[in-house]
């Protein structure tokens, strides 16, 4: 199994973060490409050589770049050039450190294939999708919003090479209240990186929780990651808490110890 986490999690500043990775002995890191340093307008072809270097220096591997712009994702037709923009320039950032995979969210999805959230989605999606597979990169939705196979079928209707999933079990559990083991198989074939996160759908809202206090069924979650053939990251995701650091450290012995058992 290949540990990874995103290093933006530990609320430091980006390099210190990088290192921090390392020091836990993970294998890799899933940066937010969006923002602050790692913003593809605030790297310089060198900066991007340095970047990549100092990654590789500390023995890690990036495992896909988070490139979420935040907001309503390529569902707002007012916005949504923009984002096609932005995006493209992430998949550009992602050739250069040797990156295959970049992650975002890309809305809401719609049941209702008139709904013109539903229209957006279908007409602005290839593009960003075939940019990104012309250069060897995917773009990855994660899950979440919505049920695994309604995301499924809108990947199904758009049939671009260059869309797949970033499956985040936490989030169809939060949100969507959907089972993420039996969404594993639903989206099997969209699959390319993984979140570790766990959680609670609340009758308002939802609650995320250190790795095996929520609702996911880990055990059978990384079983069924086994079944269909994943064979990438497992990174680890801790967006609140009071003490990220040693929930990300009690996340990494978690999956070990599942490692251990399951023989993943």
């Amino acid at each position: 199994m290949k540990i990874g986490v995103i290093p933006d999690c530990f609320r430091l500043p980006i390099k210190e973060a990088i290192r921090k990775a390392a020091e836990i002995n993970v294998e890799g890191i899933q940066p937010y490409a969006t923002k602050g340093e790692l913003d593809p307008r605030n790297l310089t072809k060198t900066g991007r050589e340095d970047l990549k270097h100092f990654v590789e220096s500390l023995g890690l591997e990036i495992s896909a770049l988070v490139g979420d712009f935040g907001g309503h994702g390529f569902a707002d037709p007012e916005s949504v050039e923009w984002r096609i923009e932005r995006t493209k320039e992430v998949i550009d950032l992602a050739v250069d450190l040797g990156v295959n995979i970049v992650t975002t969210h890309i809305g809401v999805v719609p049941e209702d294939e008139n709904d013109i959230v539903w229209k957006t989605m279908v007409e602005s999606l290839p593009e960003v999708g075939t940019y990104a597979y012309e250069r060897g990169v995917f773009l990855a939705t994660e899950t979440g919003p919505e049920p695994a196979s309604l995301l499924k079928k809108l990947l199904d209707t758009i049939g671009n090479p260059g869309l797949r999933v970033n499956y985040d079990p936490a989030n169809l559990v939060m949100v969507a209240g959907d089972d993420p083991v039996k969404g594993v198989y639903t989206l099997a074939d969209y699959i390319v990186h993984t979140h570790a996160k766990d959680g609670i759908k609340l009758e308002k809202g939802w609650k995320e929780l250190p790795l095996g206090e929520g609702d996911v069924n880990f055990p059978e979650y990384l079983k069924a990651m086994k079944e269909i053939g994943y064979t990438g990251f497992f990174t680890i995701e801790r967006e609140v808490g009071e003490n990220p650091i040693s929930d990300i450290i009690h996340a990494r012995d978690f999956l070990r110890k599942l490692e251990k058992e399951i023989g993943i």
